[in-house]
């Protein structure tokens, strides 16, 4: 729970929404490594969104088929 209460603010509110159980670390390895690559929280959001996107869409169509409304995995991330 310590790693999660250090955890940026707009990580910490993405996170409270998230569809997936993402633990505090490998949510802030992404965080970060994005962060350094552009400096905008904005696309680290934007990366955690798309990656959680292709999981869901990952396992929806392993778990219910390739028919399920959550398969596609079309997401479109929103710019801050």
């Amino acid at each position: 729970m310590a790693v999660y209460d250090g955890l940026p603010p707009p990580l910490r509110r993405w996170l409270a929404g998230a569809l997936l159980p993402w633990s505090a670390a490998s949510a802030l390895r992404l965080w970060r490594r994005t962060l350094a690559e552009t400096g905008s929280e904005a696309a680290a959001l934007d990366r955690l969104t798309i990656a959680e996107a292709r999981l869901v869409a990952r396992d929806a169509a392993r778990i219910w088929g390739a028919g399920h409304p959550m398969a596609g995995g079309a997401v479109q991330p929103v710019a801050g």
